[in-house]
């Protein structure tokens, strides 16, 4: 098999001659008087509008479960049409809670090929009329051998919990230091579900879902949407708007069900995914200035942050407890609020992760900005860590 570091375009599509030019997202919340579509469109045309550009000439939408939460296939179509742009070629990308991680990398490539200019990249899902979330999201699981037997995604993150803690002596507050902070940056967030703050005795007097996490360890069920504008580097410069460029594009694959894993304590997408972007972009861990990963429950947070090379293996809980992951620290982590705070709608949230990024290296993040922000990335994770894009976005 050709190895995609061994390309002769590896250069080109490792980043550099791609670019954000513009961003757009809904609030992500209940949404109960907007429609899968009417979400969509509302972040696509933000996007637009923020771009500059005058058209697009193909169109990526990430949804995990569109059929399963309101009976909606062909995903891809329906959001063209109702944005008005058809008959541009627009497709719909799911690899899970990574969709939206995905159908970014897929614009990514389809501009740094050089086959379009204009590329936009969105996620959308709604997930709270009516579907049961726990069966529908349990489909990114292991179907025969994990679901089948009845367990939970907080179910299988919560022995990944209790193996760190065991293995490592990761303590039950260190998790809840999580939330704590995901809580606080959200609440500088305008676009985030929750923006109230949680103490840490709320997150560790919160209702038990699955020993040793609590309801506050948990993302929430979110309705919401995300877009973003790629375009080429040259476009970018042209329109005379803040950009930022595409430095790195990585994806990794892991086993599906915990019990085929070496070890609960590490997800090998992630440190796969994290060595290929690192290695396209000629950068290391400690060069970023920020991140934001897939928080998907607390321990998530923890485990990612290790596996990226932010931390040494097992230090991952306490260096949230000294406070080298808040928006003052070493390396802030999740800046935006998280999946936690910011809300977890699944098709949307990689490209909500993308949209953080770039205002953070615009600097038009609010009262959450980083101070002399130049690399951010992004992690954005599917199931309980079948599979993992990475993304390096430089300020430029």
């Amino acid at each position: 098999m050709l190895n995609e570091m061994n390309s002769p375009k590896a250069n080109r599509l490792a980043g550099g001659d791609v670019a954000v030019i513009g961003v757009g997202m809904t609030k992500f919340g209940e949404l109960w008087n907007k429609s899968l579509r009417d979400i969509f469109v509302e972040a696509a045309m933000k996007a637009i509008e923020n771009s500059g550009v005058d058209h697009i000439d193909s169109m990526y939408v990430g949804t995990m479960s569109g059929g399963l939460f309101v009976g909606q296939e062909h995903v891809g179509a329906v959001m063209a049409d109702y944005l008005g742009s058809v008959p541009i070629p627009a497709t719909r990308v799911e690899s899970a809670c990574a969709s939206g991680g995905a159908a970014f990398r897929s614009a990514f490539f389809e501009v740094a090929s050089g086959y379009s200019e204009i590329v936009l990249a969105g996620g959308v899902e709604k997930m709270t009329d009516g579907a049961d979330v726990t069966d529908a999201l349990a489909t990114a699981a292991d179907q025969e051998y994990e679901v089948y037997h009845g367990i939970t995604f907080p179910g299988l993150y919560a022995m990944m919990a209790r193996a760190h803690m065991h293995q490592y002596k990761t303590t039950r507050e260190q998790l809840a230091h999580v939330a704590v902070k995901n809580h606080k940056n959200g609440s500088l967030n305008p676009n985030a579900q929750f923006r109230s703050q949680a103490t840490l005795e709320q997150v560790m007097n919160s209702t038990m879902v699955a020993d040793p996490l609590r309801l506050l360890d948990c993302s929430p069920v979110s309705d919401g949407g995300a877009a973003v504008i790629l375009c080429s580097l040259e476009y970018a410069k042209k329109l005379k708007r803040p950009f930022v460029k595409v430095k790195a594009s990585a994806q990794a694959s892991g086993t599906i069900a915990l019990h085929s894993r070496e070890s609960l304590t590490s997800l090998d997408c992630v440190s796969v995914a994290a060595k290929k972007a690192f290695k396209q972009s000629n950068i290391k861990p400690y060069d970023i200035n920020f991140a934001e990963v897939h928080d998907c429950f607390t321990i998530a947070e923890i485990i990612v942050t290790e596996d990226l090379g932010f931390f040494e293996k097992g230090k991952g809980g306490i260096s949230v407890e000294q406070g080298l992951t808040s928006l003052n620290g070493k390396i802030p982590i999740n800046t935006s609020g998280g999946l936690k705070a910011k809300g977890h709608p699944v098709g949307a949230t990689g490209i909500a992760q993308i949209i953080e990024c770039y205002e953070q290296l615009t600097g038009n993040a609010g009262e959450r900005q980083i101070k002399n922000a130049k690399l951010g990335l992004a992690q954005n994770m599917g199931g309980s860590g079948a599979s993992c894009t990475i993304h390096i976005l430089e300020a430029i």
